[in-house]
């Protein structure tokens, strides 16, 4: 049975992740780089750890959602890493999302150690996490994710297994190709329909009642048409997804010209100074 459960990444989506989890009545332990954010959620119930070992030693399952350069410190630094310290037997469950190496990385180290890991990066906003109705993409025994779906229940209204170890970051970068495409779509529309004279409230009601209505244009299009662009799905992320996929598709060989074309347009907006923005500041790209 799961009952003690440490947590390290308590971002946009994590933080709601693990107030769902103590919620659910789980023992948490948690860490984050931000002490506020560790504060936060130990006045709502969890254990603050002031590093990720304390975080992750003797607990029955692990969740670790970071980016991918902050997941290899706190994961294999020979200084800080807690991998070492974790108990055989232990769940280990990746939320983040990463390149395919970092993941097969930490599956091997894991597996060596008689770790069970499991790939899960979680498909959503903090609107989804806290409403728990995010997605789960997972790669591993289907077993494991069995003695695991009660927990992400508390967070996670879909979960779906995709394959072996592996297999849930490559179809993560099926869904960041896809939804970064989405939104860049709407924004151009927005923008091409201000232009021809048309409110955004307009454009969005024939837009939504027709074939390509969609939930993200739903969202998406009534915070842009009132100008909020608090941090829901962060812009820095979303274009490093975007880095990742043109990767991927360089080693196969494979073109994918409109990915090309709205790389560059969320380049645009970090260098804008817009990466901790919802990645729906994007159109303030296209606004010039």
């Amino acid at each position: 049975m799961i009952k003690e459960v440490g947590f390290v990444g308590l971002g946009t989506v994590g933080k709601h992740m693990a107030i769902n989890l103590i919620k659910g009545n789980y023992n948490l332990t948690v860490f984050d780089n931000n002490a506020e954010a560790v504060s936060d959620l130990v006045k709502r119930g969890a254990t603050g750890a002031s590093t990720a070992v304390e975080a992750t030693k003797g607990k029955d399952l692990v969740i670790v959602i970071l980016a991918e350069r902050e997941e290899l410190e706190a994961a294999l630094s020979t200084e800080t890493g807690f991998l070492d310290g974790l108990d055989p037997g232990t769940i280990l469950v990746d939320m983040g999302t990463h390149s395919l190496e970092t993941t097969l990385e930490l599956a091997e180290k894991a597996t060596k150690q008689r770790i069970m890991f499991l790939e899960a990066p979680v498909w959503g906003t903090k609107e989804h996490a806290a409403n728990g109705m995010l997605t789960v993409l997972a790669g591993g025994d289907p077993a494991l994710l069995g003695r695991c779906r009660e927990l992400f229940s508390y967070f996670a209204l879909n979960l779906i297994h995709v394959g072996e170890v592996g297999s849930a970051t490559r179809m993560k970068f099926v869904v960041t190709l896809f939804q970064a495409h989405l939104m860049e779509g709407l924004a151009e529309a927005l923008v091409f329909g201000d232009k021809l004279g048309f409110s955004a409230d307009r454009i969005l009601e024939v837009l939504d009642s027709g074939g390509v209505a969609s939930p993200l244009l739903h969202s998406k299009g009534r915070t842009i048409s009132r100008g909020d662009f608090s941090r829901n799905l962060a812009l820095k992320y979303v274009y490093e997804g975007l880095q990742i996929v043109k990767e991927v598709a360089d080693k196969e060989n494979l073109e994918l010209p409109a990915n090309d074309a709205i790389l560059k347009v969320y380049e645009q907006a970090v260098k804008d100074g817009r990466g901790e923005e919802d990645f729906s500041a994007v159109i303030k790209v296209l606004r010039r």
